[in-house]
This record gives structure tokens, C-alpha cells and sequence, in this order.
């Protein structure tokens, strides 16, 4: 049976919301990209919203406590499954996460990394074409997500809970190998 609690890793243009969103739509989870819940939170004009707005106007990132609880109240309404994506980002919010889920009576069953050669990745965004895609800014947010999120492989390693997926392969075979 498929787990009900799901968070996919991976680097820059790995397909982690790609397969998040298969996989959700497949199965009627929750998918949960923060970065789409803040663009939420900013056009539904909310008071995290308007915070958020002016956050990422002055240039700055959005502090883990407020995503934190963006991502808390998200999950509290999910009553199929949910599938996490693009967070956490580090070890602080992966702690953080675990003690929300434990207020919520939920924990994370399987975490799916998606994994690809950086070379691959590299190429795989500059074609994407978007205007913000550069190989300097493609390699920066690659040296950073190594630096921040790669150490929370090991994290859900040692909690048994670590899925390796190829992510180098077709979208198809890659989602039904996520399913199996």
C-alpha cells in the first residue's frame, strides 16, 4: 500500500514537483511546494501574506518560522496524504518539521531522493529556458543545495526511511518506480 506521508529530495531541476504532483494527483494528496503556499499566502492577501510580500520585495528569505507555520496549517488540512516538496531545505527545519508532525500526530513515511549527475541537472535547467536560468546561477544553487539540503539525505537515511530513485529516466518509469 502507498505510504500516506511522503517528501521528495533532490537538486534543482531533479523532477521533485514533477513527480510530487504525478504522484499526488494519482493517489488525492495534498502536494505541498512551499514555494507555491507562499505565492499563495501573497495573493489571497492574508497577514502572512502581506509579510511574506514584503520579505521577499526587500530581497530577503522568508524565515523557517513562517514557512514553518504555512506548512503546518497545510498539513492539518490534509486528510487523504500529503507530499511534501522543496522543504525542508536543511537540518534546523527537518527538527523543526519532525516536532509539527508530532503536534499533529503524523510523521514522515518515506522520503524519495531523487538523484541525478550534476552535469545532467545542469543541462536539464539551462533548457528549461527561463530568464533567471544561467549556468553561474544554475552552478550557485547547485553549490548550495549541496552545502544546506544534500546533508538531510544522510538525516532520513539514519531513520530508515530513504528511497534512492534514479531520477535520469523517463518521467513515466521514474514515477512507477516511485509507486512500487
Amino acid at each position: 500500500m502507498m505510504k500516506k506521508h511522503l517528501l521528495f529530495l533532490g537538486p534543482p531541476g531533479a523532477g521533485k514537483g514533477t513527480q510530487a504532483s504525478i504522484i499526488s494527483k494519482s493517489n488525492g494528496y495534498l502536494h505541498l511546494s512551499t514555494g507555491e503556499l507562499l505565492r499563495n499566502e501573497v495573493e489571497k492577501k492574508t497577514a502572512s501574506g502581506i509579510q511574506i510580500k514584503e520579505i521577499i520585495n526587500s530581497g530577503k528569505l522568508v524565515d523557517d518560522e513562517l514557512v514553518l507555520k504555512i506548512v503546518k496549517q497545510n498539513l492539518a488540512l490534509s486528510k487523504q496524504g500529503w507530499i511534501l516538496d522543496g522543504y525542508p531545505r536543511n537540518i534546523s527545519q527537518a527538527d523543526s518539521l519532525t516536532k509539527v508532525l508530532y503536534e499533529l500526530n503524523q510523521r514522515i513515511e518515506k522520503v524519495f531522493y531523487l538523484n541525478l549527475d550534476e552535469e545532467i541537472l545542469v543541462n536539464r535547467l539551462l533548457n528549461r529556458g527561463r530568464t533567471d536560468d544561467n549556468e553561474n546561477t544554475i552552478r550557485t544553487r547547485l553549490d548550495i543545495y549541496n552545502e544546506t539540503t544534500k546533508p538531510l539525505i544522510a538525516y532520513y537515511k539514519k531513520l530508515n526511511i530513504l528511497e534512492y530513485i534514479d531520477g535520469d529516466r523517463d518521467l513515466k518509469t521514474i514515477s512507477d518506480d516511485i509507486k512500487q
